[in-house]
C-alpha cells in the first residue's frame, strides 16, 4: 500500500513538470511571433487623392481700397477775426458759394467809413486842383503868366488824383476784406469736422482749416496690385496701351466694410504707371457714381474686378504648401509620393489656378500633407475634385 502511493505521488510529480514545461514552450513561440510580429512596418495611411483638371474659370480678384471724395477742399478764412456766426453743422450737404460762417468785422466796419470820408476830401483836393489848372490856361495862352505856373498847377492836380486813387483802393480793400467776413464753401459737398466753434479766433495762417467740404457725388476707390500681377494683368489684357487696355477693363463692384456690395457699379479710370520701390505695387483709381450719399469720404471697401480663365489647369488649396517662397505639392506615382514644385497663377477661394509644374491627369495628394515627405508610400483614396474646391467659380 505504501509502494503505490509512493509511485502515484511521484507520476503525479512528473505530469506536472511536463505540462509545465508544454505551457512555457508555448508561451515562449507566442512571445517570439508577437516579436515577429512588432518588427513588420504598418501598412501604409490612407490619404485623400485628387486628379488634376482643367476647367474655365469665372472669378473676381479684389483688392483692398480706400475711399476719397472727388475734391476734399479745405475752408481757410482770408482774413483774421473772430467767429461770431455759424451758419451749418458737420454733415451738412451745402453748395457753392453758400454762407458757412460769420467773422467779426467790427474794426474793419469802422475803417471803411474812415476810408470813405477821406475819398470826399481826397475828391474835393482833385477838383480845387482841377479849378486852378481850368483858370490858369488862358492866362498862359495869353502870355499873361508864365507856363511854369500852369505846369506846376497840373502837377499839383496829377498828386490829388493819384491820391485820390489811393484813397479808393484803400477803402476797396478794405470793403473786400468785410466781404472776407462772411466764409462761403468753395465747392458743393458735405461739411466735415468743424475745427472752430463760435468765438474762436481765426486767421489765415492758422494750420488747420476751419473745415473741409468734401465733394462725394463721384467717390474715388484708390488701390494697388503689386509689380507681378500688374505685369501679368496687363499682358492678358486687350488693347495696344495702358491707356486702352484700362478703357477695356469691365465694370468694377465695390464690396462695403459689412459684406455688401455697393448698388452702382464703377469703372477704372486711371493708374500711376509706375512701381512704388517702397511697396512694389502699382495705385489704380476707380470711379462711382454716389447719387444717394452712401458712400462717404474716409471709407474703406473691397475693389472687385471680373476675370476669366480660360481651360486652366486647378487643384485644391489643401493640396500645396510654401517653403522658401515657392510652391509645393506631393504627387502621386502608384502608392508612392513626390515632392513636386509648381508655379500659381492665381488662388481663387479654395483653389490653386497651376502655371506650371502639373498637367491633367497628374494625381496629387488633396489635404493632410503636413506630415508627408517625398518618398512615403500611402494608400491613395480617389477624391473628387469638387468635394474640396468652390464649385460657384466654376463655369
Amino acid at each position: 500500500m505504501k509502494f503505490l502511493r509512493k509511485t502515484n505521488f511521484k507520476n503525479i510529480i512528473s505530469y506536472l513538470t511536463m505540462m509545465l514545461c508544454v505551457v512555457f514552450t508555448l508561451q515562449s513561440c507566442g512571445e517570439s511571433k508577437a516579436t515577429e510580429v512588432s518588427k513588420s512596418p504598418p501598412p501604409p495611411r490612407p490619404f485623400p487623392v485628387v486628379e488634376v483638371d482643367t476647367r474655365d474659370v469665372m472669378t473676381k480678384i479684389s483688392f483692398p481700397a480706400e475711399l476719397d471724395a472727388q475734391n476734399n477742399a479745405q475752408v481757410r478764412p482770408r482774413i483774421s477775426g473772430y467767429v461770431t456766426e455759424l451758419y451749418v453743422e458737420e454733415g451738412h450737404r451745402v453748395v457753392k458759394g453758400q454762407q458757412l460762417l460769420k467773422l467779426e468785422t467790427n474794426v474793419l466796419t469802422e475803417n471803411a467809413s474812415s476810408a470813405k470820408s477821406q475819398i470826399g476830401v481826397a475828391e474835393a483836393n482833385v477838383s480845387t486842383a482841377q479849378v486852378e489848372v481850368d483858370r490858369l490856361i488862358p492866362l498862359v495862352e495869353k502870355n499873361i503868366i508864365s507856363d511854369v505856373l500852369l505846369k506846376t498847377a497840373k502837377a499839383k492836380l496829377n498828386q490829388t488824383k493819384a491820391q485820390l486813387n489811393q484813397t479808393k483802393a484803400a477803402y476797396q480793400s478794405i470793403v473786400e476784406n468785410i466781404n472776407f467776413g462772411i466764409v462761403r464753401s468753395p465747392v458743393t459737398g458735405i461739411v466735415g469736422k468743424l475745427n472752430y466753434r463760435v468765438g474762436s479766433l481765426v486767421s489765415p495762417q492758422d494750420a488747420q482749416p476751419i473745415t473741409t467740404v468734401s465733394d462725394t457725388r463721384v467717390i474715388q476707390a484708390y488701390f494697388t496690385v503689386n509689380e507681378k500681377r500688374y505685369i501679368r494683368f496687363f499682358s492678358q489684357q486687350p488693347g495696344k496701351t495702358i491707356e486702352d487696355k484700362i478703357k477695356l477693363l469691365p465694370a468694377v463692384e465695390l464690396q462695403l466694410a459689412d459684406g455688401s456690395i455697393y448698388k452702382e457699379k464703377g469703372k477704372v479710370v486711371t493708374t500711376t504707371g509706375q512701381v512704388d520701390q517702397n511697396t512694389g505695387t502699382v495705385r489704380f483709381r476707380a470711379d462711382f457714381v454716389n447719387s444717394d450719399g452712401m458712400l462717404s469720404d474716409g471709407n474703406t471697401g473691397t475693389i472687385l474686378i471680373p476675370r476669366a480663365y480660360k481651360d486652366v489647369t486647378v487643384i485644391p488649396e489643401s493640396a500645396t504648401y510654401e517653403q522658401q517662397g515657392l510652391i509645393h505639392v506631393y504627387q502621386v506615382k502608384n502608392d508612392s509620393i513626390y515632392d513636386n514644385t509648381i508655379e500659381v497663377l492665381d488662388r481663387i477661394d479654395n483653389m490653386v489656378i497651376v502655371e506650371k509644374g502639373l498637367t491633367k491627369g497628374d494625381k496629387v495628394v488633396a489635404k493632410g500633407i503636413i506630415n508627408l515627405r517625398s518618398g512615403m508610400r500611402i494608400n491613395p483614396q480617389p477624391t473628387p475634385l469638387d468635394s474640396l474646391i468652390s464649385i460657384q467659380a466654376i463655369k
